[in-house]
């Protein structure tokens, strides 16, 4: 991400701003339980990203194959 694209996702916070809502997810979720939720975070947007990788592959497969996803060649459906 560029310095633009980061400002234009915060808005207007400062660093006074960022470490309130720091504090307030810290006592929110504890300490023990936010690397849980980065995990989860982290697992859902690998997720994603794979998805999309997928589906762009799937966009700009040669469309030699002749036969459309899940269909075999042999004829036995």
């Amino acid at each position: 991400m560029t310095n633009n694209s980061i400002l234009l996702l915060f808005g207007n916070l400062g660093t006074t701003e960022l470490l309130i809502i720091v504090f307030v997810v810290l006592l929110l979720f504890g300490g023990k339980k936010i690397p849980e939720l980065m995990k989860g975070l982290g697992k859902g947007v690998r997720s994603f990203k794979q998805g999309m990788n997928d589906i762009e592959d799937e966009i700009n497969r040669p469309a030699d194959s002749g036969s459309a996803p899940g269909q075999s060649d042999n004829g036995k459906n």
